[in-house]
Order: C-alpha cells, then sequence, then structure tokens
C-alpha cells in the first residue's frame, strides 16, 4: 500500500489493543493457578465437566465468529449485496438437530472426544481416520483466522505483518497451554463482548458519516445492494435462498453438531440440559453477529460507492478494504481504531484457541491413549500441554502458505469446512441413522467421501474464473434501457456457461457440505449392504438415533423392526445392559465418571464405560 495513504495507529490504539492480549494471558494465567490448576486431563481438556450454558453459549459464538466473519462477511455484501444474509435462516435448523440429535447422543456416552463415538459404533480404524481428517481441517483453518486479521492490518496501517501473526499465535498458543479450556471459554465470554462492541461503534460511526440512516438506505438501494429472494435452483449459483438455506444448514450441522471444538463444549457443560440450553441460545447471538457484518457492509458500501480504492491499497482484495473503510471512518477518534482491531483479534484468538485445545484433545484421546493405557495422569497432562504448544506452532507455519489462496477469506474457509467437514459428518450421520451401517462401509464411504471433495475442490480451483458485480452507485438503468439490458445479461449468461466436467466443478461452495455428506452416506451403504450389513444387535447401546423410527411412526412395530432400529435413546441400554460385539472389547476408551475420573479411572473399557451412561439417564 502506499504509505502516502496509510492509516496510523495513536497511543491510546496500541494501549487498547495491548489490554485485549494481556487481559487474554490474565484470564489464563488465573485458571493455571486457581482451582485444580489443570493438574488433570479431565480438568484441561473438559474443564471439570463444570460450565454453565451461558458462558458455553459465547464460547460457541466466538469459535465461530472467526476474524474471516468479521471481515469476509462485510467484504461479501459490499461487493454482491445482501444475498448472503439469507444464511440466518439455515441457522434455525443448523442449531435445532445438533440440540436435539446430536448433543443427547455424544452427552450421554460420557465422552472426551467426538471420534470415540466412531469407535463405539464401527472401529478403531474409523475413529482414527475421523480423527486424522479433522486435524487437517482445523490445522488448515488455523492458518486461515491467524494470517486474516494481520495481513488486513498491515496492508492499511503498515502493522508488521509477521509481528500481528506471533503476537496472535504466540499469546493464544499461551492462554490455552496454561489456562485450558476453562481458560478459552472464558476468554471467548469477554472477546465475544469485545467484537460485538467493535463492530457496533464501526456501525455508528459510518451511519453518522455517510449522512444518516436514510442516505445510506438511499444509497445501498440505488445500488442494487438490497437482494430479493433468489428462488433459482440451480446448484451452479454461488449465492441463491436453496445455497444459503439448505446447503447452510448442512455447513451449520458440520459445526455445530460433529466439529470436537463445539462438541466438546457441549461435553463440558454439567449437564445434558445445560448442554442443550446453550445450543439455544447460541441462535439470538448469532444472528446478531451476521446482523452487524452485514449492515457494516452496506454502510461501507453506501460510503464508497462508485469509488476505486485498490490503487491506494496496493491489492484488488475486497477483504483489505474493509480495514480501509473502519481506520478511515475512525481516524481522528482516539481508541475506537484499536477497539476494531481489538475486535477482530478477539475473533482470531477465539477460533483458534478453540482449535488447539480441541486438537490437543482428540490428539491425546484418539491417537496417544488407546496406545498408552498405562500412562500416568501427571504425564499425560504434560503431554496434552505439549499438544497444544505444538500445534500452536503449526498454525504459525499454516499462516505463512495462506497467502498463496486466491478467493476470498470468507470462501476459503467454507470450502475448507465444505470440503473436509461434510465427510465427517457424512460418517457420524452414518453412524447414528443408520443401523445396517458397518465398519468397512464407514471407512469406504469416508474414503469416497473425501476423494470427491478435494477432486471438486481443486476442480473448482482450476477452472475458476472471477466474477464479480460492479461497485457502482449507479447499477440501476433508465427504463428503457431495461429490457435491452436484461436481454444482454441473459445471452451473455448463457454463452458464458460452463458446461460438461466444468459445469460440475462449478458447484456453489455453499453446496460442498451436503453433497460431501451423501457421497459418504451412499457409498457407505451400499458397500456396508455388499459386505455384509450390521445388525441392530451387534450395534452398541446408545450410539444410534431412532431417526427412522419417528419418521416411519405410522408404519406397523413388525415392519419398523425389520426395516430399521426403532429402539428409543437409551432405553435398551438402561432396561438391559448387554456386552458389546467382540471386536470392540479391550479398546482402552476413557469414560470418566460423574465426579472427575482419580487416577486409573481414565483407562476404563467399553463395558464399564456404560455405567456413567446409565446413571445419567437417570438423573436427568
Amino acid at each position: 500500500m502506499d504509505p502516502s495513504h496509510q492509516k496510523h495507529f495513536t497511543v491510546v490504539d496500541y494501549v487498547i489493543f495491548g489490554v485485549l492480549l494481556a487481559v487474554s494471558v490474565g484470564i489464563g494465567l488465573y485458571h493455571a493457578l486457581s482451582g485444580g490448576r489443570q493438574r488433570t486431563t479431565q480438568e484441561f481438556l473438559m474443564a471439570d465437566r463444570s460450565m454453565s450454558c451461558l458462558p458455553v453459549s459465547l464460547s460457541l459464538i466466538a469459535s465461530f465468529q472467526s476474524a474471516v466473519a468479521i471481515i469476509g462477511v462485510p467484504a461479501e455484501i459490499y461487493t454482491h449485496g445482501t444475498q448472503y444474509w439469507f444464511i440466518g435462516c439455515a441457522y434455525i435448523l443448523g442449531l435445532l438437530i445438533p440440540a436435539h440429535v446430536f448433543i443427547p447422543v455424544l452427552y450421554r456416552l460420557r465422552l472426551s472426544s467426538a471420534y470415540q463415538y466412531l469407535e463405539l459404533r464401527f472401529s478403531k480404524a474409523v475413529r482414527i481416520c475421523g480423527t486424522l481428517a479433522f486435524i487437517f481441517q482445523m490445522v488448515v483453518y488455523m492458518g486461515v483466522c491467524v494470517y486474516t486479521p494481520a495481513f488486513a492490518l498491515n496492508t492499511v496501517t503498515g502493522f508488521e505483518l509477521w509481528g500481528a501473526v506471533l503476537a496472535t499465535g504466540l499469546v493464544c498458543t499461551l492462554y490455552t497451554t496454561v489456562g485450558g479450556l476453562k481458560a478459552v471459554i472464558w476468554t471467548d465470554v469477554f472477546q465475544t463482548l469485545v467484537m460485538f462492541a467493535g463492530q457496533l461503534a464501526v456501525i455508528v460511526v459510518g451511519v453518522q458519516q455517510t449522512g444518516g440512516v436514510s442516505e445510506v438506505w438511499r444509497k445501498v438501494w440505488e445500488g442494487n445492494r438490497i437482494s430479493a429472494l433468489d428462488l433459482n435452483p440451480d446448484p451452479t449459483e454461488r449465492h441463491t435462498f436453496w445455497t444459503l438455506g439448505v446447503g447452510g444448514v448442512f455447513l451449520m450441522l458440520s459445526l455445530y453438531g460433529v466439529n470436537q471444538a463445539q462438541v466438546q463444549r457441549y461435553l463440558s457443560s454439567r449437564t445434558e440440559k445445560e448442554a442443550v440450553r446453550s445450543c439455544y441460545m447460541v441462535f439470538p447471538s448469532l444472528q446478531l453477529a451476521l446482523a452487524l457484518s452485514c449492515v457494516m457492509g452496506l454502510v461501507m458500501f453506501a460510503r464508497y460507492c462508485g469509488e476505486d480504492h485498490s490503487d491506494k491499497l496496493g491489492t484488488s482484495s475486497r477483504d483489505a478494504i474493509v480495514l480501509y473503510f473502519v481506520m478511515d471512518m475512525l481516524q481522528g477518534l482516539p481508541g475506537l481504531p484499536g477497539l476494531f482491531i481489538a475486535c477482530l483479534f478477539s475473533a482470531a484468538l477465539s477460533t483458534i484457541s478453540s482449535a488447539f485445545n480441541s486438537l490437543a484433545t482428540v490428539t491425546m484421546e484418539d491417537l496417544i491413549k488407546p496406545h498408552f493405557p498405562a500412562m500416568t495422569e501427571a504425564r499425560a497432562i504434560l503431554l496434552s500441554k505439549a499438544l497444544a504448544m505444538s500445534y500452536g506452532l503449526l498454525c504459525l507455519a499454516m499462516a505463512y502458505l495462506t497467502h498463496l489462496m486466491g478467493d476470498s477469506v470468507l470462501q476459503v474457509a467454507l470450502k475448507i469446512f465444505g470440503t473436509v467437514g461434510g465427510p465427517i459428518l457424512g460418517l457420524f450421520c452414518l453412524g447414528m441413522f443408520f443401523p445396517w451401517a458397518n465398519s468397512t462401509g464407514a471407512l469406504a464411504g469416508l474414503g469416497a467421501g473425501l476423494a470427491v471433495a478435494f477432486w471438486v475442490s481443486i476442480g473448482s480451483i482450476v477452472t475458476r474464473s472471477s466474477s464479480t458485480l460492479p461497485v457502482d452507485c449507479r447499477a440501476i438503468l433508465p427504463p428503457d434501457n431495461t429490457t435491452a439490458a436484461i436481454q444482454t445479461a441473459l445471452s451473455n449468461a448463457t454463452m458464458s456457461r460452463p458446461s460438461g466436467l466444468k459445469r460440475f466443478y462449478s458447484l456453489s461452495y455453499m453446496w460442498y457440505t451436503a453433497f460431501n455428506c451423501f457421497t459418504v452416506i451412499l457409498i457407505g451403504l451400499i458397500i456396508s449392504f455388499l459386505t455384509g450389513p450390521m445388525k441392530e444387535e451387534d450395534v452398541t447401546p446408545g450410539t444410534m438415533y431412532p431417526l427412522f423410527g419417528k419418521v416411519l411412526c405410522f408404519l406397523p412395530e413388525h415392519l419398523k423392526k425389520k426395516l430399521c432400529c426403532v429402539t428409543p435413546l437409551g432405553e435398551t441400554l438402561s432396561a438391559q445392559p448387554r456386552q458389546p460385539p467382540q471386536h470392540k472389547e479391550n479398546n482402552g476408551l476413557a469414560f470418566p465418571q460423574e465426579d472427575g475420573p482419580s487416577q486409573g479411572e481414565t483407562d476404563s473399557f467399553l463395558p464399564e464405560a456404560h455405567t456413567p451412561f446409565v446413571e445419567r439417564e437417570t438423573a436427568v
């Protein structure tokens, strides 16, 4: 960026930014020195299963509302209009289904890692494959989360790029390593409040400097940035109601239903009801966060419509212009630029701290403990902290690679979740809803899902062609030219529409999760039936959700028993506990008791592991 156009921080801005980092570290140190002092893996990784619904719900928001969303959503609205706002419709089912399907199943099994479920339902090989897929997904996504705010800050203010990356990564690594999940959740609460305050300050000042609410509305209306409901069923259209409202549901399920970073928060709740309540409490806050980001994009358009700032920024990136707008609006108001930068880095810190802790958990519970069941608690906690620190350093390395990606940060982030999160969601759905699915089918389905996912993603990158709406206030044409313009646009669209394999590659990134999820389920079921479907009595109790029993409630009981698993969740287990299939014995899974594990309790085998499930069912 041309130094003459760069905005500069004042001392007050640096102080506010420094206070954010200091408070985050302070919360981590407080939890390192208080309570149980993070001396057990149960406290470090699961917060002693003692969290109430309010901090858990705010932490769930902070984990999802990353710097990618705070920069990416306003840039999307500024460039393409408000069509993206319809993703708010997906939040309804995207949170109701996890609350009433995934949380009851996973919470009652008293797991530490969501991927322990895959071994209970299928086999150890499926668990390891699911864990490795999750680790890959989160490591790549962490790089995007760390690099995004640092790059924008560097572009607009000249702030040292790698200084910002290191500050974010090292501070986050420090408080995650010393404070455990409790520190992560409570820093998320603080950082969520900072995020909302920063966005609100920008919107209020931006509206005032643009000429008021009526002037903002006039400019965005004349600039054709208020999008109507687009019911076009074409799956290659980037954003329509169907891609956002339906495809978005599957994206939300992959995030709030089976992603370890979110599941770990549910499992840290005191009771199942608290976990479900925290999921409900996320909905209004997510809608507020989405609304603030979208309104910020509209105010930005009203302020800059018809102006090209790429020469000032030295880049055509729409993501960088978001921070330029913020610094331009807040320049001369000491402290407010620092508040928004604190907001931006709060979002980054909350997301990557969740990633560090969840990655340490799955690595410890799914890859290390099963092979070293006799490991002492002291050594396990030391290793857990070392893992959190290692992932923090790996995150810095991934940030270095992120700038090579050409899409907007929002699109890159959602592609990552769709490419890997879709097959993982499909694997859990295959296990919970289809009693016939076996281990072989699950492995084949996951392999096929990942292969197709990467094929489509790489194909879309190779054949990508950039197309954005011109950012111009004068988008509406005079009436006499409207018909001619529409005819020209339609003919151009027909001529430029890809065909064959290119059309397959142009599938909207919002459909990636759903497409990859159904690929896993379809291939998994086909292979399961070819290799011998699993019988209902061989399925580990408590691992099924009776979906077909509820959907096909009108069928006679004997037909339902032939077609599907009709046992209500937990009923068989509490009525008559039975031994799991032979291949699942002695698997080294850890199921802590209600009051937390003592040394030696964390290595209980599967038959004993069901005891707390029965106790929890009775208590609820």
